[in-house]
């Protein structure tokens, strides 16, 4: 998935897999699967899919600040 925001473009292709985090299981409606990204110029952004009930109902890229990615790294463990 690509996604442009401002003058960024984030790449699931292209950047580099740093965590993914699995809730739930299949088929839950508030099951999600969410994947952290760093592309090569060091830009972090979460790409996320899930269930209807889920912070991702639809396919979603989110960008998330350096400062930002520690405490989403603790809460995922």
């Amino acid at each position: 998935m690509t996604l442009k925001i401002g003058k960024k473009v984030y790449n699931t292709e292209t950047a580099q897999v740093v965590k993914t985090y699995t809730y739930s299981y299949w088929g839950d409606p508030a099951g999600y699967e969410e994947i952290l990204y760093v592309t090569s110029d060091g830009f972090y952004f979460l790409w996320g899919k899930g269930g209807e009930a889920s912070p991702y109902p639809t396919e979603k890229i989110k960008r998330i600040a350096k400062k930002n990615l520690d405490a989403y790294l603790a809460s995922k463990n």
